[in-house]
C-alpha cells in the first residue's frame, strides 16, 4: 500500500545514511520495513538506534552554514568577506521574500522533515524490547524516546523564533492521503507545547554528568532539556513576543498582552539548571570550543576534526591558504571593555585610541584577530599595504579584523592542524546570562544578577578592582543593568548565533540595522600606526515585517489554512 511504502522508504533511507556497508549489502532496501527497524525481537535495538542517530544528524550545523558564512555576519557583529553578494548580506539587507528565501536560513522544510522522523521514532520505539539499562535501572529505550522528543521540540523552537506560531503535528505521522491542512498554532500554544515536552522528558533522559562521555557526550541529557526550556521561556518573555507584538491582536506573532510573570518563568527555568550544580564555567574561555566533554558544554552537534574554520575564516596572506570570510565589525570591537571592565567610553577606563587593542577585556584577543595580534608565528598586518589585508584576487578583510573564536592554538604554529569541530548549541555561560536577564527584568539588579556578570568577567581575566566589582557600576537601575547584560551577552556569546536573534527578540533591530557598520582604517607611518574608522556596510531592516520571516510561499499555496506573517 502507498502509506506503508512511504514509511518503508523513509525508514530505509535513514538507516542507509548511517549503516555500514556490510549491513546494507546483507539486507536489500526492499526488505527494510518499519517492522524491521523497530523489531519486537531485537533486544539490542540495533536499527532503532541507527534511526535515532540519523535524526541527530539533522541537527543544524552552525559553522559557516549560511552560504559559507556564520549567521553573525548578518548581524551588526560581522560582515562577510566574500566578494560580491553573499547570502548573509542578503539577509542583512532584507533581500528575500516568501518566494525567494535565504539558503540554509529558512529551514521550514528541513525542520519538518526532522520533526516527522522524530515522530516516527516516538511512535514506534516502544515495540523494541531493548534490554540495556541506564545506571538508574530504567530501560535505555525510554531515554532514546525522550531524546527524539527533545530534538523534535528543538526544531519546533527553531521554527518558532523565525516564524512565530507554526503548525504543531503532535505524535501523528501523516501519510499519503491524510489531511495535511494543519493551521498554525498560536505562539502561546507553541511555547506551551515545547516547554511541556521539556518537562515531560527531563526525568527520562540521561543525567549529568553523562556516563561514558567518550560514547555518550553527544546525547541529549537532562541538562539539555532544562537549557532548552530556559531559552524558550526567555524568548517568550522578551519584548518582541511579550507586549510588543508586531501585529496587535495576532496570536500567531506573539502574546496579545504583556505579562511580567513570563520573566519569572524564564528566570526560574534557568535557576533550576543552575541549582543542580552539574555544569560549571570552564576556567579557560579560549578552549571552550576545542576541548571536548568540558564542564561548560550542555549539548552539541557532533562534528569531525578538521581545519575548516581556520581555512574558511582565517587571515589571508599566509602560505596556509585561508579565505577570511568572517570580518568582525568595529561595533563589536568597541563593545569589549578594557581589562578593568570599564567601557572604552569611560574616561577612567584607560582606553587609548592610539593603541586601541591594548589593555582590553581578554575575550577580545580570544575572539578576534586584529592588527598586531599573533597568528601562525607572525604578527597580523591589517594596515593599508600590510600582508594580511586585501591582496590581488583574495579580498581579505573589509574591516581590518578576522574572527579568532573557535580556532585552534595557532599563534605560534607554522601551519594548521585538525581541531575538534563540535557545534555547541547550549553552554552554561548562556544559561547564566539567560537567568541574569530574566531575573533583572522581574526583580531588578539583585546580588545574584551581579554575581553572574562577576563570574563571567573573572573567568575571562578581567581585573576585580579594589572593590571586587570587575568594572561593574554599583547600584545600577534595572535599565542600566539591562544594557550591561545585553553587552555581556554580545561579547561572551559572539559568533555563536545569539546576536542575530537577540536584537530581534529585544525589538531593537530597526535601530541596530538603521546605522552603517564600520571597520578600522590603519596607516603605518614608520614604526607608528594611525587609526580611523570607516563605513563598510549598510544593513537594511524593514520594520515590523522583518522581525519574523515569511512563511515559504509553497507552504501557503498548498495549505489553505496557513496564514502568512504580517507584511509578507
Amino acid at each position: 500500500m502507498k502509506q506503508s511504502r512511504m514509511m518503508i522508504l523513509l525508514a530505509g533511507c535513514l538507516i542507509f545514511l548511517v549503516a555500514c556497508r556490510k549491513d546494507y549489502e546483507a539486507i536489500p532496501l526492499e526488505k527494510v520495513t518499519i517492522e524491521y527497524v523497530f523489531d519486537k525481537d531485537d533486544s539490542l535495538g540495533t536499527y532503532a538506534n541507527k534511526f535515532l542517530n540519523s535524526i541527530y544528524s539533522k541537527l543544524p550545523e552552525g559553522y559557516n552554514r549560511v552560504g559559507g558564512d556564520l549567521l553573525d555576519a548578518a548581524s551588526d557583529d560581522a560582515i562577510s568577506g566574500l566578494s560580491g553578494t553573499s547570502a548573509v548580506s542578503q539577509l542583512a539587507t532584507g533581500a528575500f521574500t516568501s518566494y525567494a528565501t535565504i539558503a540554509d536560513e529558512t529551514p521550514w522544510g528541513n525542520a519538518y522533515a526532522a520533526i516527522r522522523a522524530a515522530s516516527i521514532f516516538v511512535s514506534n520505539i516502544d515495540v523494541s524490547p531493548v534490554k540495556e539499562k541506564l545506571p538508574n535501572g530504567s530501560s535505555i529505550r525510554y531515554a532514546w524516546k525522550a531524546e527524539a522528543r527533545f530534538i523534535r521540540a528543538l526544531f519546533y523552537f527553531e521554527l518558532l523564533k523565525r516564524y512565530g506560531g507554526i503548525p504543531l503535528m503532535g505524535d501523528k505521522v501523516r501519510e499519503l492521503g491524510d489531511d495535511v491542512q494543519v493551521p498554525r498554532s498560536s505562539f502561546a500554544d507553541c511555547v506551551q507545547y515545547i516547554v511541556g515536552e521539556c518537562d515531560a522528558i527531563k526525568d527520562s533522559l540521561r543525567p549529568n554528568p553523562v556516563v561514558a562521555p567518550e560514547l555518550n557526550s553527544h546525547r541529549v541529557t537532562r541538562g539539555a532539556a532544562l537549557a532548552l526550556k530556559a531559552r524558550v521561556l526567555l524568548y517568550a518573555a522578551s519584548p518582541l513576543f511579550n507586549g510588543q507584538n508586531i501585529e496587535a491582536g495576532n496570536v500567531l506573532t506573539g502574546y496579545t498582552s504583556y505579562d511580567k510573570e513570563r520573566w519569572k518563568l524564564a528566570a526560574d527555568a534557568a535557576r533550576e539548571l543552575i541549582s543542580e550544580n552539574t555544569f560549571a564555567l570552564l576556567p579557560d574561555f579560549k578552549h571552550i570550543f576545542t576541548t571536548q566533554n568540558n564542564s561548560e558544554v550542555i549539548f552539541f552537534r557532533q562534528g569531525s576534526n578538521n581545519t575548516t574554520i581556520e581555512t574558511t575564516n582565517g587571515p589571508i596572506g599566509f602560505a596556509q591558504v585561508a579565505r577570511g570570510r568572517t570580518n568582525p565589525t568595529q561595533e563589536l570591537i568597541d563593545a569589549f571593555p578594557t581589562d578593568a571592565g570599564l567601557p572604552i567610553t569611560d574616561p577612567l577606563s584607560g582606553y587609548n585610541s592610539n593603541d586601541p587593542y591594548a589593555h582590553r577585556d581578554p575575550r577580545l584577543a580570544m575572539s578576534v584577530l586584529y592588527n598586531g595580534a599573533r597568528w601562525l608565528n607572525t604578527e597580523i598586518q591589517t594596515f593599508q599595504g600590510g600582508q594580511h589585508i586585501a591582496s590581488g584576487a583574495e579580498p581579505g578583510t573589509k574591516t581590518a579584523y578576522y574572527m579568532r573564536k573557535f580556532m585552534g592554538d595557532f599563534e605560534n604554529a607554522v601551519q594548521y592542524s585538525n581541531v575538534s569541530r563540535d557545534w555547541i548549541m547550549f553552554r552554561y555561560a548562556e544559561v547564566l546570562l539567560n537567568f541574569a536577564e530574566a531575573e533583572n527584568e522581574y526583580s531588578g539588579p539583585t546580588a545574584a544578577v551581579y554575581q553572574v556578570l562577576k563570574d563571567l568577567r573573572a573567568r575571562a581575566g578581567v581585573a576585580a578592582g579594589d572593590n571586587g566589582m570587575y568594572g561593574l557600576k554599583e547600584g545600577m537601575s534595572t535599565a542600566e543593568m539591562r544594557n550591561t547584560i545585553r553587552n555581556e551577552r554580545r561579547i561572551e556569546l559572539a559568533f555563536e548565533e545569539h546576536r542575530f536573534w537577540d536584537i530581534r527578540r529585544w525589538k531593537i533591530a530597526e535601530q541596530v540595522y538603521g546605522r552603517p557598520l564600520h571597520g578600522m582604517n590603519i596607516l603605518k607611518e614608520g614604526a607608528a600606526f594611525s587609526y580611523s574608522i570607516g563605513e563598510v556596510f549598510k544593513p537594511v531592516f524593514a520594520a515590523p515585517r522583518m522581525y519574523l520571516y515569511p512563511i515559504p510561499y509553497d507552504e501557503v499555496v498548498k495549505n489553505d489554512n496557513i496564514r502568512q506573517n504580517p507584511g509578507w
